[in-house]
């Protein structure tokens, strides 16, 4: 794809990288340069630097790569199938394990998982995500749905568009928390300051989040949330924003825990209507062992 940009007086004297930066927003810095680098920009029709400062009426011009993507292998990994049949199948994803697979990482992903086990899945996500209608952080364990065909994905997607679907996870949190429950409405969004972030933005996307008190300990809080929106990392923005960042959450929280190995956080429960019977569905899982025992010896600290 090809992409044209003509500086205008406010863009004036700024550095090449982070223009095209701004511009493409799914993209890194890093990418950026390379793009630059490679000689897939140019300036007036001539190549140039990162560093290169951006004069008024200059017309840039770039193409973005095309990413060339392993093909997708089918692997005999083990799944933990809470419920199946022709139209979805729901799954408790363990901890460590990526949901789909990514330019660095191809091969034991739920996705390899599923397409081992089921004959055939939706395409609406892309020809890396079969049957991915949402996502789990790959430290973040717990039930999620996936699709076998793409009426069944489309009909799940207006439920979680339209809010229909019920989340509930549980999480550990840094400090007690002074409330017993309540609703974090704040937008999310890629964090300005650190690009591998998401980050509360102003200009970013609605995101809410509820949540209430199961237990307080010392120094901790044990605590049900709720979502009412699915952003990237919600919940884990969300409680740092109130300052009650996860346990174990090495991206959002400078302390690091010797507690447990990743986040405290996992998918506890999921509702929706189904496809096929429009039936109210509801499934549940248990804390996982960490969690337990991370509870416990907070019990046992108290």
């Amino acid at each position: 794809m090809t992409f044209s940009y003509k500086i205008e007086e406010e863009k004036e004297g700024i550095r090449l990288d982070k223009l095209l930066t701004e511009l493409n927003k799914a993209n890194s810095r890093q990418q950026v340069q390379a793009w630059i680098k490679d000689e897939y920009v140019t300036v007036n029709g001539e190549s140039q630097k990162p560093n290169y400062k951006c004069k008024r009426n200059d017309q840039i011009n770039w193409s973005i790569p095309e990413e060339k993507q392993d093909e997708i292998k089918a692997e005999p990994i083990s799944l933990h199938i809470l419920y199946e049949d022709e139209f979805l199948i729901v799954i408790n994803k363990p901890k460590g394990m990526l949901v789909h697979p990514t330019q660095t990482v191809t091969s034991h992903t739920l996705v390899n998982g599923l397409m081992y086990h089921c004959k055939q899945l939706s395409t609406l996500s892309g020809e890396d995500r079969p049957g991915i209608v949402h996502r789990l952080d790959k430290d973040t364990s717990g039930i999620l749905v996936a699709a076998k065909d793409n009426k069944t994905h489309e009909f799940l997607k207006e439920q979680f568009k339209n809010q229909t679907v019920t989340r509930i996870y549980e999480a550990i949190t840094y400090g007690v928390m002074s409330h017993s429950k309540g609703v974090i409405k704040a937008p999310i969004g890629r964090n300005p300051k650190n690009r591998l972030q998401m980050a509360v933005v102003q200009n970013g996307k609605e995101a809410e989040t509820h949540f209430h008190v199961l237990k307080r300990f010392q120094q901790y809080t044990h605590v049900e949330c709720e979502l009412k929106t699915g952003r990237t990392h919600q919940i884990r923005v969300h409680l740092k924003y109130i300052n009650h960042p996860i346990v174990g959450d090495e991206v959002y929280c400078r302390k690091k825990s010797t507690l447990i190995k990743g986040q405290a956080l996992f998918s506890k429960q999921i509702g929706f209507l189904h496809p096929s019977t429009k039936e109210r569905m509801t499934f549940k899982v248990d804390q996982p062992s960490d969690f337990k025992n991370l509870l416990q010896r907070l019990e046992n600290m108290s």
